[in-house]
């Protein structure tokens, strides 16, 4: 299960049980994946995990009569829920959080319940009735309103079932059977109820001798067994879907009763599958239900042949009541299990696999008894024919035709050019998804792989091309699972081989890849010098103000100047501004379901007003099939990593420019070349910095991981393998590049930002340089021509200085204004150390704390020397010494002090 799954399930769990507050979802997101083991089903397991929840249980009756009504309905995963309440009743915090959740529900409720209680006045009763009085009327409305009520029930199941087909396949609706089949109850093959044949001629059975006794009661059991009511032997009425019922005269001989009563089962029996045979012969109940009941229905006219053959007997006088429970006995033991399988089928509510599973089941259980194994095997066999139909058209040709949605597979209406326009429509996972409840046991093994048979097939298909396996051949059920898996396992290898040969070499995706790289992931130089020199004025200005037909034409421009002319998929790259900068973008990904992401998502995004640098990106055309690879999620991890390093080589450019226009610096007397000491230094460790961390990234991170990508995409047997292994490529550059962590991100665009301040700084600094050295200049040519008055040029030299002065302290982040240039470019020197020094600290903990060893990589860059770690030893002996108190002071003369030698570089 992934981590997102997980977090969708424990959001709608919590959800489900209408649990707030606590520690939140986190908490036990996080308990889920710490202890995530495999479950294995096991008898004993599920035995004891269930006697432990009855133990805890306040009404152990209750718990253990609901577990046994959902395992008579076959209900899948049972047994590891039971687990799994077993565990939580193990768990003292989580029981009350439920249990204070549940208390605070229950007192809302009695008071929403008591407000609107008063409203209403309830008379009392002049008279009462005894308990007995009150039992007789429920069973006289029973019997009375049954026949109905059953009939009812009946006709809504069918309409409910029709109408969730109907919506499904909303251009083939289902056929519906005239409502005159169901209006007529003699068309069933039932009892009727109340038209025996009738008691008003008949003698009392009590008044006849034995033999006559034992005549009649054979000439009504032969009535019963086909479901007549007979004169002595009459049917009661059902209730609900119980068992038939009948009433013996009560006058009739004991030990002729007595082998009446043995035999009536038999009936009962007869009437339970007559009833399922026509109750599922509707078309609403699928395919498989249907096959089942003519199988059923098979072996129901041999149970009638036989039924005429004892009647023959019968008029020749040579059946007693003895023969007759003799002969009957092997269609006993077949009609109990057909019974038993009905009701079982009934109860589930069982359509499609789960009928299937139902079956096997039970087939499997009876190893041991040949003959009821062979029955329920002919049964499953039958039964499983149409739905082994759908599946042979799904994993040889793609294809589904599931008009009673009783496949395991279900298919969305789900288009597939939204995959580029949509990022959350993920149309490989949703297009075709797997119906638990609809997966035969037998194949839930195999359920992954026959969804991707038919999905890769499917894909071609799309593609208008047309797929036939060659190695296909008629499945048909049998115990032995091993048949089914040889023949899945064939056709998802003709499968895979299809259509990873037609990704790979029709629609060259490892080529689309390269030239994703080439462009997103910087692999180009040429053709980045070349556009940034020509987009750096445009992309300065407000994302308002930029025109994206310019951009545009400048791109063109950019790939025709560079050796990126002769990529064949140049065409595919095209501009796109993003609504937000890089880092809203990350955190809105990484904050999932806090209150980061709810405070970022109310935000007004014109708040902010973005630069075209901020908002720049690259996107690429992607079309069908290998948008399913090259998906809008995986472009828009591409765009994280390109804006994160396409901004590291704007600051670069902007530093690189800051080291051009500082070498006027020399032009000036030695004392105003000591002011450029330390903005040089400070330049120089940010420019390293920056180069440091584009080198990591490039060639630490992307470019090894680029090849181990290329290699595995060699040895990739299916499309699924495909998909794993770039999303694993990306997931990799995105975290190993410092952005998946929201603490590191922070820090990272702190530095960023110091570094541009910095260089605004320098650069105004150097044009109000300039511009002081040709006023002077002018200023002597004037004065050598006509003399200047002194106080004047003094005038006119101090408001130059205020001013340069004023915007220096303006581009710093201090809350009171510098007083001079070295005072700035202080605390600009101040503000990158802290932050470097932050950022190296928090990852020396994640390379220890986390296993992230290629952070480590980056500190051994960054700190090649160790003038930051030595920074950082000092700053933490400063904290320790001011977070431990301070001792008395000792008698005595001072102890003497060692002076320690720090070198700075």
């Amino acid at each position: 299960m992934s981590e997102f799954r997980i977090h969708h399930d424990v959001n709608e769990l919590l959800s489900l049980l209408r649990v707030h507050g606590g520690d939140g979802a986190e908490v036990y997101i996080d308990l889920l994946q710490k202890n995530r083991t495999p479950y294995v089903t096991t008898t004993v397991s599920a035995h004891s995990a269930k006697v432990k929840i009855a133990e805890f249980s306040r009404t152990p009756e209750d718990f253990l009569k609901k577990y046994d009504e959902l395992k008579s309905k076959n209900t899948r995963n049972l047994d590891p829920l039971v687990y799994l309440l077993s565990k939580l009743t193990e768990d003292k915090e989580t029981l009350q959080y439920l249990q204070q959740n549940a208390r605070e529900r229950a007192e809302l409720t009695a008071t929403v319940v008591g407000s609107s209680a008063t409203n209403f006045n309830v008379p009392t009763t002049a008279s009462k009735i005894s308990m007995q009085e009150l039992e007789e009327l429920r069973k006289q409305l029973g019997s009375v309103a049954t026949g109905s009520t059953l009939q009812q029930s009946l006709e809504l199941t069918r309409k409910m079932l029709r109408d969730k087909q109907n919506k499904k396949n909303s251009g083939q609706p289902l056929p519906v059977f005239p409502v005159w089949v169901y209006e007529r109850p003699t068309l069933l093959g039932d009892f009727l109820v109340g038209s025996g044949l009738g008691t008003d001629t008949t003698l009392p059975i009590g008044t006849l001798p034995l033999a006559s006794q034992e005549s009649a009661v054979v000439e009504d059991l032969l009535y019963v067994l086909v479901g007549v009511d007979g004169r002595y032997i009459t049917a009661q009425p059902l209730t609900g879907r119980q068992s038939r019922t009948f009433l013996v005269d009560p006058n009739l001989d004991l030990s002729i009763r007595e082998l009446v009563t043995r035999i009536l089962p038999v009936a009962a029996s007869y009437s339970t599958v007559t009833r399922f045979i026509e109750e599922k012969s509707s078309f609403e109940y699928g395919q498989v239900n249907h096959a089942l009941a003519a199988a059923m229905r098979t072996l129901v006219k041999e149970y009638l042949i036989l039924v005429t053959q004892l009647e023959q007997l019968h008029r020749q006088g040579l059946l007693s009541l003895q023969k007759l429970w003799f002969y009957i006995q092997p269609a006993m033991r077949t009609l109990d299990i057909l019974a038993s399988l009905a009701t079982s089928v009934d109860k589930g509510e069982c359509l499609g696999g789960s009928t299937l599973s139902l079956l096997h089941d039970r087939s499997f259980n009876y190893t041991g008894d040949n003959q009821a194994q062979e029955l329920c095997l002919y049964l499953t066999k039958a039964a499983s024919t149409p739905y082994f139909e759908v599946l042979e058209k799904w994993i040889y040709r793609g294809i589904i035709h599931d008009p009673y949605s009783e496949f395991m597979v279900e298919e969305h209406e789900l288009r597939k050019e939204k995959i580029q326009e949509d990022y959350n429509d993920k149309y490989w996972d949703q297009r075709y998804t797997i119906v638990q409840q609809q997966i035969p046991s037998f194949l839930q093994k195999m359920a992954d792989k026959i969804l991707s048979t038919g999905k890769y097939l499917n894909v071609v298909r799309e593609c208008g091309h047309d797929v036939t396996c060659p190695v296909a051949k008629e499945i048909i059920y049998t115990l032995k699972e091993r048949a089914y898996m040889e023949q899945i396992e064939k056709a998802f290898n003709y499968a895979s081989k299809v259509l990873l040969d037609f990704l790979m070499e029709e629609k060259e995706l490892v080529a689309h890849l390269r030239s994703i790289k080439r462009y997103f992931l910087m692999d180009q130089g040429d053709f980045f010098v070349h556009f940034m020199d020509l987009t750096e004025e445009e992309l300065r200005k407000p994302v308002e103000d930029i025109t994206p037909p310019r951009l545009e034409a400048l791109l063109e421009l950019a790939l025709r100047m560079s050796t990126a002319n002769m990529d064949p998929f140049k065409d595919d790259l095209k501009i796109d501004l993003m609504p937000h900068d890089l880092i809203t973008q990350l955190l809105r990904v990484l904050a999932i379901e806090t209150k980061q992401e709810k405070a970022m998502t109310q935000a007004d995004p014109t708040e902010l007003t973005l630069s075209g640098l901020e908002a720049f990106s690259f996107d690429y055309i992607v079309k069908w099939p290998l948008s399913l690879i090259i998906s809008r999620k995986a472009l828009t991890r591409y765009q994280m990593l390109f804006r994160h390093m396409f901004y590291c080589k704007h600051v670069e450019r902007q530093l690189c420019n800051i080291w051009i226009s500082n070498k006027t610096a020399k032009q000036h007397a030695l004392p105003s070349a000591k002011w450029f000491a330390g903005a040089f230094t400070l330049r120089q460790r940010m420019l390293n910095f920056v180069q440091n961390i584009q080198y990591y990234m490039m060639f630490e991170v992307m470019e090894p991981t680029w090849h181990i990508l290329e290699k595995n995409l060699k040895s990739a047997s299916n499309i699924d393998d495909v998909l794993g292994h770039h999303t694993s490529f990306l997931d990799n550059c995105l975290k190993d590049c410092m952005l998946t962590n929201p603490e590191l991100l922070k820090v990272f665009s702190k530095l960023m930002s110091v570094c541009v301040m910095f260089t605004n700084c320098m650069q105004k600094f150097t044009q109000s340089m300039k511009l002081d050295g040709e006023l002077g200049r002018q200023a002597l040519e004037h004065g050598a021509m006509l003399g200047l008055p002194p106080g004047a040029e003094r005038a006119e030299d101090w408001a130059r200085k205020e001013f340069t002065r004023k915007y220096l302290a303006e581009h710093t982040d201090a809350p009171q204004l510098a007083s001079s240039f070295e005072a700035t470019i202080t605390k600009f020197d101040k503000n990158f150390s802290a932050h470097l020094l932050d950022l190296l600290a928090r990852l020396s903990i994640y390379s220890t704390s986390d296993c992230e060893h290629g952070m480590a990589s980056v500190i051994s860059r960054l700190d090649f020397n160790g003038f930051y770690t030595e920074r950082l030893e000092r700053l933490s002996a400063e904290r320790s010494q001011k977070a431990t108190p301070q001792a008395p002071a000792p008698r005595g003369p001072p102890a003497p002090t060692h002076r320690v030698m720090v070198t700075t570089q």
